[in-house]
């Protein structure tokens, strides 16, 4: 387990770094995303087995002990400086009420982005009231998709082909659009195939080399993650 280091990680990062507090199985899923994507990610718990298990995925994670219902617990874990925080405790209820409270409203806080997860309609409306910016249910699948999206904020859908390979759907990137699939040359840039693209009700499977993508386009794309990734940063 880390120590907070005199020069914060996440200061170079431009969209201020993720924290997620809890990890569980909805909140380790959502790190196991973050951190495929590599962007800076801060993992807090209130226990050290949950942190040691997931530092067995990745040692160098910045993953730090913290009691979750104290705002200068969260402060020194460096919670509250981060630009997004995922409180993906479900229970008790009190525990992720008073997190996401904190992370809303604590003096100085950098937050912009609060996303808490509910264990019921009730817990969901107390989220709502107390600001949080998004409220979802748990399960392992959704902490995936949540990960996913935080990471790539284009990105629809992702169908992994093995350790190294998925299939993903995604938005044209805006600095594809106006532009041909040819003029694009994806598979010789970056290795990607594009297997559709076009609007939604319209895609075109193995489209054509002079198709001109446009905003709000969908592509479907298979290639390695590290490309992929790439492609997403377009």
């Amino acid at each position: 387990m880390t120590t907070t280091p005199q020069s914060p990680w996440w200061r170079d990062d431009a969209d201020g770094g993720y924290a997620v507090i809890g990890l569980g199985r909805f909140g380790a899923a959502v790190c196991e995303e973050l951190i495929e994507a590599g962007v800076p990610l801060l993992a807090v718990d209130a226990s050290e087995r949950a942190i040691a298990e997931l530092l067995q995925r990745d040692p160098a994670l910045e993953a730090r002990l913290a009691d979750c219902t104290d705002e200068e617990s969260l402060r020194e874990a460096g919670v509250l400086d981060m630009a997004t925080v995922v409180v993906a405790i479900g229970s008790p209820i009190e525990v992720s009420v008073t997190a996401t409270l904190i992370a809303r409203v604590a003096s100085g806080s950098q937050v912009r982005r609060v996303i808490a997860r509910a264990s019921s309609q009730l817990h969901q409306t107390m989220l709502q009231r107390l600001g949080a910016d998004l409220v979802v249910f748990p399960s392992r699948q959704e902490g995936l998709r949540l990960g996913r999206e935080l990471a790539r904020p284009g990105l629809l859908e992702r169908l992994r082909l093995d350790g190294r390979h998925a299939i993903e759907e995604r938005r044209v990137p805006r600095g594809f659009v106006g532009r041909t699939l040819s003029e694009l040359d994806l598979r010789r840039r970056w290795g990607v195939s594009v297997l559709a693209a076009g609007p939604d009700q319209g895609l075109t499977v193995n489209p054509p080399a002079d198709l001109q993508l446009q905003a709000g386009d969908l592509l479907v794309l298979m290639g390695t993650n590290e490309a992929l990734a790439q492609i997403s940063e377009a």
